[in-house]
């Protein structure tokens, strides 16, 4: 194998894993606890982490509920996307290519396996914050929702950078 095939290789393999490890987790979930159930795992954490099981047909934070063949939609593009510029970047632009395998990993897991086989997206990891007597909790997520995150943050962060470093030259 040529070394740029087989640094190219980084997105669909992070990408598989991802799928594999988000899959695994939502089912463990799915046998644990009913839906709109809710578990604490870890009892000094309860106020901050709860396990819930949380049938999401929306995107982020719950919006845009019940449009899940726009979602199948826009993971087939960017599935396209994510593949075709992996393959053109610079062989040592490994850093973009990781960044990459998670959003690939997170969009094949959630809009695409989820969507598809379910209509829905399982989504358990509830944090929260007790903030002046009141507790607020950020939107559940999973897995592949935190790959995401962290592929686009790092992706931009990287593209910062090499920006930076072109336009100092």
């Amino acid at each position: 194998m040529n070394r740029s095939l087989a640094r190219w290789a980084i997105v669909p393999l992070l990408a598989a894993a991802v799928v594999a490890l988000d899959q695994w987790t939502k089912s463990l979930i799915v046998k644990a606890i009913p839906v709109n159930g809710m578990m604490v795992p870890f009892p000094a954490l309860e106020p901050y982490l709860k396990l819930v099981h949380f049938a999401n047909t929306g995107a982020a934070f719950g919006i845009l509920r019940g449009q899940g063949s726009l979602f199948v939609a826009i993971a087939l593009v960017v599935i396209g996307v994510v593949l075709v510029f992996a393959r053109q970047l610079p062989t040592e632009y490994w850093g973009v290519r990781a960044c990459l395998g998670l959003l690939l990993g997170g969009a094949i897991s959630n809009n695409l396996i989820d969507r598809v086989q379910l209509g829905h997206v399982t989504d358990f990891l509830l944090l929260s914050a007790p903030i002046g007597g009141r507790v607020y909790d950020w939107p559940a997520f999973n897995v592949a929702d935190s790959c995401i995150v962290v592929g686009t943050i790092g992706l931009g962060l990287l593209l910062l950078w090499f920006d930076r470093q072109k336009g100092s030259v």
